[in-house]
């Protein structure tokens, strides 16, 4: 096909609400990692929580934003992509303007009343709810509002413009908290602000793609109830379940580091500048990983993609420093890039073929499963190999073992299940 051709299509095989929806994206992604990038330091310095209750608030936080993603699909598909996308623009706005509020006047008799707490606990839910409504909106105009033959590219451009989020958002966050001196609440209001005008932009510019009338449109209470459907596919669960390790140990990234880098390495380190190298990485990476690891079978490249990940850990165990981290987070960047597509790939494998949506909306079941235990042990590890034992790098060895065991386990699971799976390793 010519050049020219190849062009045409592009600028006739997507719908206006595609790049509508996809630009909205980079600035939801932007406003969710920039406060990633700075709530742990945030609450442990500012709010002086302990490390075991600020690992615990991010990882039911995290535990909602991907746990919501798995039945979100079915409120978007019954209520349509625009009011979905204008719900969860307004949620967000709401929740990051709250938590920039937790310390301001007019909330004070509140957290009086309540405690720093429970009112933090709350708070965090709010802007927890928004992402996980505007994953499956997004991915599901992509869709929509994509010819057959152009498809593939849109979600290639929609897993790009993702990813430039996720690699601005901690720029901002350390943008507005040190060159700018604005602090970190500010961050929240950056946030609160992206966000927002994400929802006047839907409101004004984003028309429900074609296609609709084709989806099937189930009630909550049918995609409640399929989660047993799900569960009596032993197989699948077995791989979600060994998947989950891999992001126990990976979600420390935005847990434990800031906190530790800044309490034991360097009081003033800019945790959340380097944060964005994982994203730059894989937006430049990814078309080489994919090639050098296309003729591995799935299982195994799942595997080593974990392992990668998991040996990253063992540069801040052995030499803790910033620019030890910046390696770190290059070559975990390497290990998510190599499992992370053939992930979702086995998972559509095992699924039937009648429930390729149901299965697919599971596959972030990992994700919020290893958010909701990273938190709590990331908290638990910092104090007792930092405020306990003194020892604090020694905690990265506990991850370096959950990321490996993890490996093992996929690997073993790849040797025992390929006989039965159709295609699938």
């Amino acid at each position: 096909m010519a050049l020219a051709e190849r062009l045409e299509e592009i600028r006739t095989g997507f719908e206006r609400s595609f790049w509508v929806a996809n630009f909205t994206e980079i600035f939801e992604r932007l406003a969710y990692y920039a406060t990633s990038a700075v709530l742990a330091i945030y609450l442990s310095e500012q709010l002086h929580f302990s490390s075991e209750l600020t690992g615990t608030l991010l990882g039911v936080a995290g535990f909602v934003v991907y746990g919501l993603s798995i039945l979100a699909g079915t409120l978007a598909d019954r209520f349509g992509f625009r009011r979905t996308l204008l719900c969860a623009y307004l949620v967000l706005t709401i929740g990051y303007f709250l938590l920039s509020s937790i310390e301001s006047a007019w909330i004070a008799p509140l957290r009086t009343a309540i405690g720093d707490k429970w009112l933090v606990s709350i708070i965090l839910l709010v802007p927890a709810l928004g992402p996980g409504m505007v994953k499956p909106s997004v991915a599901g105009t992509t869709a929509r509002a994509s010819r057959e033959n152009v498809r593939s590219l849109g979600y290639s451009i929609y897993y790009t413009l993702v990813n430039i989020g996720g690699a601005l958002g901690p720029l901002v966050a350390w943008l507005v908290r040190e060159p700018l001196h604005l602090g970190i609440r500010s961050v929240f209001r950056i946030s609160a602000a992206s966000v927002f005008a994400m929802f006047w932009v839907t409101l004004l510019s984003y028309r429900e793609p074609g296609g609709a009338e084709d989806s099937r449109v189930e009630s909550a209470w049918t995609a409640l109830t399929n989660i047993f459907i799900v569960l009596g596919n032993l197989r699948y669960v077995g791989f979600l379940l060994i998947s989950a390790g891999f992001y126990v140990a990976y979600w420390q990234v935005w847990i434990s580091v800031p906190i530790f880098m800044r309490r034991y390495v360097n009081p003033q380190a800019a945790v959340d500048r380097l944060l964005s190298i994982e994203a730059f990485t894989i937006i430049t990476c990814q078309i080489l990983v994919t090639y050098l690891t296309r003729r591995i079978p799935a299982v195994e490249t799942i595997a080593l993609g974990f392992l990668v990940s998991a040996l990253s850990w063992i540069l801040l165990a052995v030499h803790p420093t910033m620019g030890m981290l910046g390696l770190l987070l290059v070559i975990l960047a390497l290990g998510e890039l190599t499992q992370a597509s053939r992930y979702y790939e086995y998972c559509s494998r095992l699924a039937p073929p009648e429930q390729q949506g149901l299965y697919m909306g599971y596959a972030f079941l990992p994700i919020a499963i290893g958010y909701a235990i990273a938190g709590p042990l990331g908290g638990v590890l910092l104090r007792e190999f930092g405020e306990i034992r003194g020892r604090p790098n020694r905690m990265w060895w506990v991850i370096v073992v959950i990321g490996v065991l993890t490996a093992a386990l996929m690997w073993v699971y790849g040797r025992l299940v390929r006989p039965k799976a159709t295609g699938g390793s």
